[in-house]
């Protein structure tokens, strides 16, 4: 019954590792992500406090490319597969 066998300090420490590089591959991609889609779509000029309409809309489709992007690209590096 090798699913009863609890994890050992060295399981531990490795799943501990993985959560931690996961989490910050995390921070790092919204990091990125906000990034670009601020220099994208925000004018240098702050004229206004809110965001106006342009820039809620070039927010959202940057936003939304961005994690369509990164999700192709994740699937084509598991699944082995080149490049289309």
């Amino acid at each position: 019954m090798a699913g009863n066998i609890p994890p050992t300090a060295f399981d531990k420490e490795q799943i501990f590792g993985m959560a931690e590089k996961e989490m910050e591959y995390r921070v790092e991609l919204f990091n990125k992500l906000t990034q670009t889609c601020f220099n994208k779509c925000i004018e240098n000029r702050h004229k206004e406090s809110e965001l106006n309409m342009g820039e809620n809309s070039c927010i959202d489709r940057c936003v939304s490319k961005y994690w369509q992007v990164t999700n192709m690209i994740g699937q084509l590096l598991g699944s082995n597969r080149p490049p289309m």
